[in-house]
């Protein structure tokens, strides 16, 4: 036996672990760069049990990676596009309010960009007043009137959904068997002083899960320009 073996088999035997090498490959990105021929050796196996090479696995994880990233750079561009067209639909809106001279200005206003821009069905615009009002396109009732929507009025937060029947004929009238779903908007200036109904007649186009920011938005413009034009009655 030659001294260089005897050597090696008098030496303590030291283990190194898979975690160690792992380490050590993570502080060291650069290893396989400076030994390429090891590369020839390593074999990673896909699930499927075929066995690729070290560089083919890495740059299949880069490619399902980059899928990914294009995936989600994709919807975050939808996303910017749909609210870019949001907020043009809504400058539109509150721009219309502004322009109003009268209660009836201000509900066809309401009325045109709600189911033209935003595809509702129809629209309908209470307001509270123990006396009447100059307006043919807005409800004017005694808010002790308004019964069948209490728990909407006093919620003083928008309702999307399937409302109660009571609720959808008292807000809709004559086209309220029409209406599947709706949302319904708290016209708060100090106190309730109406409500806005947007009906459609698709059952899924409101839902109880859907977000409101917009129409608490619309539902604040909406109470600040009605409160101006009532100042002027």
């Amino acid at each position: 036996m030659s001294e260089q073996s005897a050597a090696l088999e008098a030496a303590p035997e030291e283990t190194i672990s898979e975690q160690q090498i792992a380490d050590y490959l993570a502080d060291h990105p650069d290893f396989f760069s400076r030994h390429l021929g090891l590369l020839e050796k390593l074999y990673v196996p896909h699930q499927s049990g075929a066995a690729v090479s070290l560089v083919e696995r890495q740059t299949s994880v880069l490619r399902d990676k980059t899928r990914q990233l294009n995936g989600h750079l994709s919807e975050l561009i939808e996303i910017a596009r749909h609210n870019d067209m949001q907020f043009e639909k809504t400058k539109r809106m509150v721009l219309s309010l502004l322009d109003a001279e009268s209660l009836d200005d201000i509900a066809v206003a309401v009325d045109e960009s709600l189911c033209q821009d935003f595809h509702g069905d129809n629209t309908a615009l209470l307001l509270f007043s123990d006396t009447e009002l100059d307006s043919n396109n807005i409800r004017v009732i005694r808010r002790e009137d308004a019964e069948p929507v209490d728990m909407l009025v006093e919620s003083n937060l928008v309702s999307c959904g399937q409302l109660e029947s009571p609720q959808t004929q008292f807000l809709f009238e004559q086209d309220s068997h029409r209406i599947a779903s709706a949302a319904v908007v708290p016209l708060v200036r100090g106190q309730t002083i109406g409500l806005l109904a947007v009906g459609s007649y698709d059952p899924q186009y409101f839902q109880s899960s859907q977000g409101t920011l917009f129409l608490s938005y619309v539902g604040e413009v909406l109470s600040s320009v009605l409160h101006r034009a009532l100042s002027r009655t």
